[in-house]
Formats: C-alpha cells, structure tokens, sequence
C-alpha cells in the first residue's frame, strides 16, 4: 500500500484539487481511499452531496471504528470532516501533541482493509494536524503556482519537511512538484516555471489553467467524469495520468 499527502504551507495551490483528482485516477489502479485532513472539510464538500453521519476526527479520538466513517463514492472512498462544527482543528490543536502516530496507526488499519492506495488532502498549515498526516506517508508531493511566494514556499517547506523526518526518524520521500494553473501566454508564468524546472532533485508536472476543476466540484464529480464542453483539458488530464503511474 502507498500513503500520498500533498502539501505546501500556502493557500491557494491546488492541494485540494489535485488531491482528489489523482485520488479518483488512483482508483483506475487500485483500491483507494481519500481522507480529508482540511479543517475546512474542502474535499469532503466536492465529493458529498449529503452531509455525512461521521468525520475523521471522531475516528482518531476512537469514538467510532474505523469503517463506520468511511463513505462510498463512486470507486473512490472518502473519509470526511464536516466544514461546520467540525471536531478535526480542536483535536489538532488540543489531543494531537499526545499522539504523533495517530495516523501512522490510521493508515496501518486502512491496509488491512484492503487498501491498495491512501491520499491525504491537507490544510495549508504546517502544525501538529499535518506533521502526523505527513509523518503517515510514503510520499509527499508539492503542488504550486507559477509565481514567486510558492517558490519560496518550497524552500520553506523542504526545510522544514527535513527537520520534522530528522526528529522522528521518519523517511517521506518528497521528489515530484507540480507546477499547477500554468498559463503559457503569461510572461511571469513562463519565468517561474524555468525557475521551477532548475530546482534540482525533483520531477515536474504541469497542469494548465484549467474552469473543469471549478466545474467538476460544483458538479460533486471526478474531473475525469466531466462531458462535453464541461470536459477537462487534454494536458490536465495526461498530467495528472502520468502522476499516476508513477505512484
């Protein structure tokens, strides 16, 4: 089984999008699981057309077992966490420092349920919350966009991604960023992804400005699933296909 996490402490980025757009393109390979580790429960509202009887963070405190959380969407599953008067910020904020491993232990139970493939969506934070989630995973993947903050961003979060893995331990693979809502005909763009493609030690992908995303959430469906004119990019999909088969 492999654990994925997106992730850079800034707003804006993707993280969401992307995430379940490669989980649901995972699902094409295995069984995959997609867990929402936001706060602000964004990829449960993309998935959900109802609200869900359960959330993430009743299971991390062991109020309810595992599968009794897990909600069926199509191929994909999802762990939620309700947007409103969610129970996840609290617990991150006030129970979690006593338990670093908790999704370490989360993800060992998903393999045994048969799991071929885990994916966390992660608030742009860097505190207790995403360390754990971090810390549960095989790899983390960087998402950004052409322009200067998330380059520094990067930097910042490399940084602080070898001294978290250094205190525990820990080895989290972290070698493929993409470089998201790429626009070719804009200057700035074109610089910084020349920028992006010298930082050494990584794979790039590049997705383009792409409404589907915007579509596809409004619409409660995968990106791959859009028709017609509503359709994704030929790019954004290739992209997101050949993300895929490197996992």
């Amino acid at each position: 089984m492999k654990t994925i996490c997106l992730h850079l402490q800034k707003g804006g980025v993707g993280k969401t999008s992307i995430s379940g757009s490669l989980a649901c393109e995972l699902t094409k390979r295995g069984k995959t699981i997609l867990i929402d580790v936001d706060p602000q429960g964004n990829s449960s509202s993309w998935f959900l057309t109802e609200s869900p009887k359960h959330e993430l963070a009743e299971v991390l405190q062991g109020k309810i077992e595992l599968d009794q959380a897990i909600v069926k969407t199509g191929e994909l599953d999802l762990i939620p966490t309700f947007g409103l008067d969610g129970e996840l910020k609290l617990y991150g904020e006030s129970k979690l420092a006593d338990e670093p491993f908790i999704f370490c232990d989360l993800v060992e139970e998903l393999e045994k349920l048969g799991y071929d493939f885990v994916v966390l969506d992660l608030s742009p934070g860097i505190g207790r919350l995403e360390k754990s989630a971090i810390l549960s995973a095989d790899e983390v993947i960087t998402p950004l966009t052409p322009d200067t903050f998330s380059l520094d961003g990067l930097e910042i979060f490399a940084h602080e991604l070898k001294k978290l893995l250094k205190s525990f331990r820990k080895s989290v693979r972290h070698n493929k960023l993409i470089i998201n809502a790429y626009d070719a005909r804009i200057k700035q763009h074109q610089e910084i992804l020349e920028q992006a493609k010298k930082t050494a030690g990584y794979d790039k992908f590049i997705i383009p400005v792409d409404p589907a995303f915007r579509k596809a959430q409004s619409a409660h469906l995968p990106i791959q699933d859009l028709k017609g004119s509503e359709m994704a990019k030929n790019e954004t999909l290739t992209a997101i296909k050949k993300l895929a088969e490197v996992i």
